[in-house]
Order: C-alpha cells, then structure tokens, then sequence
C-alpha cells in the first residue's frame, strides 16, 4: 500500500508525512487551488527536506508546457501528476513518469479513457465535481474502481482518516492519495490526522 499525501504547502508538513511513513507528497502548482505553491523557492525547499525514497510529485491542470518546463528546472520532482485534459503526447514529453487522474463522473468510460494513456505510469481516480479538478472533499462509488487495470489505481476523493480503512479493504489499489482529509485548514497539515490515515490505510490492506 503506498500512501501519497497531496497539496503540500509547509516543509514542516512534509516532514511530517515523511516521520509518519509517506511513500510521496505532492505539490499543487494550479492557481485556482487554495493549496497552490506559486513560490517556486518555497517549493524547491520542501522537495529538499525529503529523503531518497518519498516520491516528490507535481500536480498539474491544463499548464502551459513553458510553466512545466520552468517548475521542473527549479524543483526537484519525481513524477508528474495531471488533472486536467492534458493529452497523452503532452503528458509523456517532459521525460518523467506521471500519472493522470480521471474524475469519476457517472457513465464514465474507465477502461476506454485507460487505453488512451497507455505509457501512465497509474492512473488516479477521483470523484466528480462540475467545474473543480480535483480536492473536492467528496468521494464516489468505490464499486466503480476497475478490478482489472492495465496500470496501478490511485484511489482518492474525500478519503479520510475515518474512512481509509473501508476504502482500502474494498478497492485494494496500489495507492491512496489524500490532501484535505488530513488538514487543519486548506493547505495546512495536520500531524495527528496524518499518523492516523496512514496507519488506518495499511490497516485496511491487510484486511
């Protein structure tokens, strides 16, 4: 079970993630979104507080390749994360892995729109919400995660402390992926809630 805590914005809280047993943390580099990063200094510190093995992620809706290409010359990320209508010729031309989400809106071709991607290194699956890309706080129909994915699942959307172990149990993804579920206030970590979504989401696993 990896476990990804998303719309970091403090390096204090990526140390957190990282002393709680985090696989990655992401940074959100979208304007709209009040977990933004527009300080690229900032974000270049948080990745440097990070050891070798936790996963330095860049979320990502509709960018620029010019904004891209600029976050990626001064942060040191891993994996890029997509969540907006970015192709997959787009997605695969910056030489790094990524992951594309897809919202989970009702009558959604999953497996269709998987094929598509065929060089995702996964593909995050997130609920629905009209005109928000993502960090709704709302979760979806955990029956609708494919069994059979040609390529890892990320499940997120409204997980939480409280609900990870069920949705682990039931899905069984490769990774879960939370941000607001473990906050104090919008880009504002809680250690608590931290530590308990990730022991309640390897509790899940091995049910």
């Amino acid at each position: 079970m990896r476990i990804k805590i998303c719309g970091i914005t403090r390096c204090l809280d990526a140390r957190v993630a990282q002393q709680a047993g985090a696989d990655a943390i992401g940074m959100v580099y979208y304007g709209p979104s009040p977990r933004n990063v527009a300080d690229l200094g900032l974000a270049a510190e948080i990745a440097q507080e990070l050891g070798p093995f936790v996963t330095v992620t860049g979320l990502f809706v509709n960018p620029g390749r010019a904004f891209v290409e600029e976050v990626l010359s001064r942060v040191s990320i891993s994996l890029l994360q997509f969540h907006g209508d970015e192709s997959p010729a787009f997605c695969e031309s910056f030489n790094r892995p990524y992951i594309k989400a897809l919202r989970m809106k009702e009558g959604a071709d999953v497996s269709g729109y998987m094929q598509l991607y065929t060089k995702a290194a996964g593909f995050l699956l997130d609920a629905y919400k009209k005109g928000i890309p993502g960090g709704t706080g709302e979760s979806f129909d955990w029956s609708r995660v494919p069994q059979n994915s040609p390529r890892p699942i990320v499940l997120a959307g409204g997980l939480s402390p409280a609900n990870i172990a069920s949705a682990v149990s039931i899905t069984q993804p490769y990774g879960v992926d939370v941000s607001g579920g473990v906050e104090s206030s919008p880009g504002i970590k809680d250690k608590e809630k931290i530590s308990a979504f990730i022991a309640n989401a390897k509790s899940g696993a091995k049910l």
